[in-house]
């Protein structure tokens, strides 16, 4: 462990920006890069010409699909910056990446219309236990008093949030802050360092409010700084910063900063912030549970398949030292030979020989190494530190390509994206027979189509997935099949009799013969279920047949023209005369749905719901989310495929929900004959 600054740690340190969709996390990460000479000039998102961002499908939406990682240094300390995206359909990106960071930067902007998605990213971070403190962005922007905004901003965080400055108005516009922990002001100067100046009189007795408040949160989690504050007294600078410090570390507090990214104001003190009080590489052993001083150890937060390099695996070591060259062993004590290290700015990869505990780094062609995967030096399964949750999916689409022989290239490429993105799927509905992608809304799917295309050279197209439709019968009935052909030599002959009857719903089928006398001979009698099963692939309706009993009850045969193939062609021909007889009825899958959505959207969560013909369940709130309410419904599925776009309309961006397969359900009347008459359609 390095030791500097009187004691306090150092080395490098992992440090994710997150944030709402559209909240400038690539402007900031472009202003702290120039602002630490990363690069020498700044660029801008609506530019295309950024650090973070680079990849084509970035640039083209103008919007952040996958982790972005640059490299900077600041006073001597060694930093990586972890881009994460801010759409809720790419959130999957940062889960695995979060729980390997020392701490977040939150940004936001001064919008209380973006809390509840706010509150979204702070869960995530939650999840993993990472500190955090939020940067309010676009300060330059905004007449909203700090104040007001540390309310609307607080119902969205379970801590409490710790105001660090004030800022300094002109004409309603913020021209430079006071540091309340330093007590000292400044004024802005464009993509400059901010200068110091003298405390302006007209806030002095704001700054004294804010600083009291300030050290009485801090004071909440630290007895002798609330007798300090008890006895009227000013507490020494360095406790300040060391209680802001622990405080933040232990999760107990967020630092509330702010500035503007775009004209690179407050990022030196968001800079200082991090190299004063943000803990390194050590608080995340403790929180994973590693030892910083055995075998080499490290996190797997991202997967990327490149064009030229391969596969490349983006790496914070935790313990020790890793090689390249070295051979690391993964969760299933599967090994990996690391082919290449690098580390990133953005998309160029510099070459380097090792990394040490606290190092950020990309390893070659670990080909047996999953994204969040923990890996290791010493031989054998690697302890698993932080496995990510993977995303349910909420949005699926059916695809296939032009050649049927590039099917296999098809499945090939979308097996790599998998890696590189967990929240994609890719099923084959055998129901159905659709390839279906699934994944988090349509943005992330149209991302995941050009990815197919741009980088594996696959064009997939895509149509709405069938829903697999199933029929069945509400009445019984007797039939006889025979089967019966005479072309000279041996014929064709079978006959049989069988009974039809509907099940339960959700019995299935079953197949039993009461043949007495030998009249259909045991032998036959096989081919007879199996002719039955042929027909229920497509009943009368043209669909799937379920929860039918049919009982093989009377029949003839004859000694030489008859054979499995005849019996089995009459019991096909008795279904297929028998069931349209048999009152048959189109099914519906009907699937449970749980919406998740803030309670002040509960009724136009359930408009939507009902809108598509959907039976509401009933409502809770959403455990551990203030403000939020789950509600329970059962859908058609056929209802729900653009489900997810229509509630984060309603929602701001942030209702979602999850599903299951429930029931089927009858369909009758016009809705049944429209999708039988799609069938129709398709089958000619």
């Amino acid at each position: 462990m390095d030791q500097t600054n009187g004691g306090r740690r150092s080395g490098p340190r992992c440090i994710a920006l997150v944030g709402p969709y559209l909240s400038g996390k690539t402007t900031l990460l472009e202003s702290i890069l120039y602002r630490t000479g990363a690069i020498h000039r700044q660029g801008r998102v609506q530019d295309a010409n950024t650090v973070g961002d680079a990849v084509p499908e970035a640039r083209a939406h103008g919007m952040s699909v996958e982790l972005n990682v640059a490299h900077a240094e600041f006073l001597g300390d060694e930093y990586t910056f972890v881009d994460c995206p801010g759409s809720i359909e790419f959130v999957q990106e940062s889960r695995a990446a979060l729980a390997a960071c020392d701490a977040a930067i939150v940004v936001c902007e001064a919008d209380d219309k973006k809390t509840a998605a706010l509150q979204m990213v702070l869960k995530e971070l939650d999840a993993v236990g990472l500190p955090r403190l939020i940067f309010v962005n676009k300060i330059d922007r905004t007449e909203t008093r700090i104040r007001d905004v540390l309310d609307f901003l607080q119902p969205a965080s379970d801590k409490p949030l710790v105001l660090r400055q004030v800022p300094i108005w002109a004409n309603g516009i913020a021209t430079g802050f006071v540091d309340l922990a330093l007590e000292r002001a400044f004024v802005y100067k464009e993509h400059a360092p901010s200068e110091i100046i003298d405390m302006p009189a007209d806030i002095e007795d704001r700054e004294k409010e804010a600083r009291f408040e300030m050290l009485e949160k801090l004071a909440d989690y630290d007895d002798e700084l609330l007798e300090t504050l008890l006895s009227d007294m000013d507490p020494p600078r360095d406790k300040v910063f060391e209680d802001l410090s622990r405080e933040l570390a232990e999760g107990l507090i967020v630092p509330v900063l702010f500035g503007s990214a775009e004209n690179g104001n407050g990022i030196l003190r968001l800079l200082k912030a991090l190299r004063h009080e943000v803990p390194t590489v050590d608080a995340v052993n403790d929180r994973l549970g590693v030892d910083g001083n055995g075998t080499g150890t490290a996190q797997i937060m991202k997967t990327y398949h490149t064009a030229h390099g391969g596969k490349l695996s983006l790496a914070r070591v935790l313990g020790g030292e890793i090689s390249d060259g070295a051979t690391v062993f993964g969760k299933s004590g599967q090994d990996a030979r690391i082919a290449g290290m690098f580390t990133m700015m953005g998309a160029e990869p510099t070459k380097v020989a090792s990394a040490k505990a606290g190092d950020t780094v990309a390893l070659g062609r670990l080909d047996e190494i999953e994204t969040g995967e923990s890996i290791s030096l010493e031989k054998g399964e690697t302890q698993q530190l932080a496995e990510p949750v993977i995303i349910p999916p909420v949005y699926g689409v059916a695809i296939s390509v032009a050649d049927r022989k590039d099917e296999v290239k098809l499945t090939g490429a979308v097996s790599k994206l998998i890696e590189e993105d967990p929240s994609v799927s890719l099923e084959h509905n055998h129901d159905t027979h659709d390839m279906v992608l699934w994944g988090q809304g349509e943005m992330h799917l149209r991302v995941t189509l050009e990815r197919l295309a741009g980088k594996f050279g696959v064009e997939a197209q895509s149509r709405p997935r069938r829903i697999a439709y199933k029929e069945s019968i509400r009445k019984p009935t007797n039939v006889r099949g025979r089967h019966k052909k005479q072309s000279g030599g041996h014929g064709q002959f079978g006959d049989v009799v069988v009974d039809i009857k509907p099940q339960p719903r959700g019995a299935g089928f079953v197949f039993t013969d009461t043949i007495t006398g030998g009249v259909v001979p045991k032998q036959y009698i096989p081919a007879v279920e199996a002719g039955v099963k042929e027909y229920m692939e497509r009943g009368p309706l043209g669909f799937p047949v379920i929860d039918i009993a049919v009982n093989l009850a009377d029949g003839s045969y004859h000694s030489v023209d008859s054979s499995e193939m005849a019996f089995k062609l009459a019991g096909r021909l008795a279904m297929s005369e028998g069931m349209p007889n048999c009152a048959p009825v189109l099914l519906e899958p009907i699937v449970a749905v749980e919406v998740h959505a803030p309670s002040e959207a509960n009724a136009r969560v359930n408009q939507i719901v009902t809108g598509r013909r959907g039976q509401l369940l009933g409502f809770d709130t959403r455990a551990g989310w203030s403000g939020w309410d789950t509600v329970q419904a059962h859908i058609p599925e056929s209802e729900i495929g653009n489900l997810i776009i229509e509630l984060r309309s309603a929602t701001s961006g942030v209702g979602t929900f999850t599903f299951h397969h429930d029931h089927l359900s009858e369909l009758s009347g016009r809705l049944a004959e429209q999708v039988m008459n799609e069938r129709k359609e398709e089958a000619a």
